[in-house]
């Protein structure tokens, strides 16, 4: 099993209370979300992670050097950072396509160890994480399932579609060896068809829509997690570490 963790962009969205660093090396607790990462995947025994970077990625090398009985992992450098994420995956696709399971994860996201250990150590594979307690709106990327199935999986809703489960996607996947290389493919067409904005969810719901049967979703409700885009994020951030310490360690 490999582990890809984005953590390329730039966040904007988070202005100043980013302080000119990559949201990965937001410190709550004294730790940062990387070091959170890797000392989460170290405990629940996965190795072969590669750390996809861009914006400031020095600032990321010097953290690595810093963080004590670091798992080793690779790097790899994208220099169009400020484009969509779709090219940050892009450039993880030989690893995509080498065989083997693949967890894929965003580098800003402080969550409680059990979320991921569920995706790992559980049993289904091309799967999503869903929280069923999520605040509707534009924001959050949905995860809408009928009978069982995955129906959708983007921000924008059809006001049609019909589902009788909606929930928060938590931004990590797993995916078989034969769904990685079909995603790798992918991203590669839609790179070569100039589509070099587009978030990397746009493309995975496109291979989602066309073989929805090879997916599943695992429901996490009630675990704590949250994904950090803007300046408030931070605050409910460091609330979450207060009221969930025992987890969130």
């Amino acid at each position: 099993m490999k582990v890809i963790i984005l953590a390329a962009g730039v966040g904007k969205r988070l202005g100043n209370a980013a302080d000119d660093k990559p949201k990965c090396l937001l410190n709550f607790d004294g730790k940062s979300l990387l070091a959170r990462h890797l000392e989460i995947l170290q405990s629940i025994g996965v190795d072969g992670i590669h750390l996809v970077t861009g914006y400031r990625q020095q600032d990321i090398e010097s953290h690595l050097n810093d963080i004590a009985n670091v798992t080793p992992l690779q790097l790899h450098f994208n220099p169009d950072y400020t484009e969509g994420s779709i090219v940050s995956l892009w450039h993880t696709r030989q690893i995509l396509k080498e065989g083997g399971e693949i967890i894929l994860m965003d580098a800003d996201v402080l969550y409680d160890p059990r979320i991921l250990a569920r995706l790992i150590e559980g049993e289904a594979t091309n799967a999503f994480l869903l929280d069923r307690d999520f605040e509707p709106g534009e924001e959050p990327v949905k995860l809408c399932v009928r009978d069982s199935v995955i129906v959708d999986f983007r921000k924008q809703i059809a006001p049609d579609l019909r589902f009788d489960l909606q929930g928060e996607s938590v931004g990590f996947f797993r995916f078989s060896p034969g769904l990685a290389a079909r995603l790798a493919e992918r991203l590669q067409a839609w790179l070569d068809n100039g589509r070099r904005d587009e978030p990397y969810e746009e493309v995975i719901r496109e291979l989602l829509l066309e073989t929805p049967a090879e997916f599943s979703y695992l429901d996490i409700t009630g675990l704590p997690w949250i994904e950090i885009d803007f300046p408030e994020d931070v605050d409910r951030a460091r609330r979450l570490m207060h009221n969930h310490a025992t987890h969130l360690q």
